[in-house]
């Protein structure tokens, strides 16, 4: 479709028209035929510049867990005012069948001279009485103000504060998102799951809940400077994690040069005596190190892709007090530069 043509109707009638061709069984199928599948409409904001396969191939490794209508809106920056469009759609053969599961997918190009055309094109294509996601990877588009009216249209906002330039100005941006009732994932915090649920797990165990007070102390090495979100995250959850035990710890963050860009490398729990508790979590070669006063043990570290940071986040459908609480605290001291 080119400019002049793209209306939500006609999208909506080359749906129906994809259906009808895609139903129609090829020579010798047998009465194997085909499925439509859909549980939401997954909305995906992305530059035009970003790799089309990989984030093609992100979209099809979530639909079989996630079934969607998927509306891929790449962003061209530059250029004349217009949209163009095009349908088609994404299916799989589940093992040991025969018969094929199919999702929509409508992939919208549009110049920063028409993003305010978008919700009133986009919106009549979410799947009635569906729960709509959007996913904005683009870090530009979310501090624009024709951002604030397509974050309306969903019920649930996904991005990365790490791709909104520095954590002081990122997390309060998301922080006020939440206080205005969006509700928001970040991928930031996202990429922290495997390491609160290792230490949550340790504090599960009676010996260790114990020594708790023994704490005073808490390090978080990151790399790159200033300190990420990622890192701001941890700190937080950390000290509000301690506080809620009725323990008060100082908090530092720590560049470490051996740490990639953005990541969190090492937390380190320490008493003030050398016989006090020493816990230390490393991130290393693919595994997350855990040692307890000399004692360790080892746990595989995936690496945290986009399809499975985004596989975790569209299986949350509920605001998450715990990451919400965190955030604003993550906010608050990236804000005022109390640490790091």
């Amino acid at each position: 479709m080119t400019a002049a043509t793209v209306s939500p109707d006609r999208i909506l009638k080359e749906l129906a028209e994809l259906w009808v061709s895609t139903a129609k069984e090829p020579e010798g199928s047998g009465d194997a035929g085909v499925l439509r599948a859909c549980s939401m409409t997954l909305v995906v904001m992305a530059e035009e510049s970003d790799d089309v396969m990989s984030l093609g191939e992100t979209i099809a490794a979530l639909m079989p867990e996630h079934p969607a209508r998927a509306i891929v809106v790449r962003l061209r920056g530059s250029g004349e005012p217009g949209l163009t469009a095009r349908v088609f759609a994404q299916c799989w053969m589940p093992f040991g069948q025969r018969r094929q599961i199919c999702c929509e997918q409508v992939e919208i190009t549009a110049p920063d001279a028409s993003l305010a055309d978008l919700p009133p094109l986009i919106l009549p294509l979410c799947v009635p009485d569906l729960p709509v996601l959007l996913w904005c990877r683009s870090g530009r588009l979310s501090g624009m103000p024709e951002f604030a009216p397509m974050a309306a249209m969903a019920h649930r906002v996904v991005l990365d504060s790490a791709k909104l330039g520095a954590a002081r100005d990122a997390l309060p941006y998301c922080s006020a998102m939440v206080g205005r009732g969006t509700l928001l994932g970040d991928l930031a915090w996202t990429r922290l799951t495997l390491w609160r649920e290792t230490l949550a797990r340790m504090v599960e165990n009676r010996e260790f809940l114990g020594r708790l007070k023994e704490i005073s102390r808490l390090q978080v090495c990151h790399g790159g400077a200033p300190a990420p979100p990622d890192a701001w995250y941890m700190g937080a959850w950390l000290v509000n994690s301690l506080a809620a035990a009725g323990i008060d710890a100082k908090l530092d963050l720590l560049r470490d040069p051996n740490v990639p860009e953005g990541a969190v490398g090492s937390v380190h729990l320490l008493g003030a005596a050398a016989a006090d508790l020493h816990v230390v979590l490393t991130a290393k070669d693919d595994a997350l190190t855990v040692r307890v006063d000399g004692i360790s043990h080892r746990t595989v570290m995936p690496r945290m892709t986009e399809y499975l940071l985004l596989r975790e986040e569209l299986g949350i459908v509920r605001s998450d007090p715990v990451f919400e609480k965190t955030l604003s605290s993550a906010a608050r001291l990236a804000l005022s530069s109390m640490v790091g």
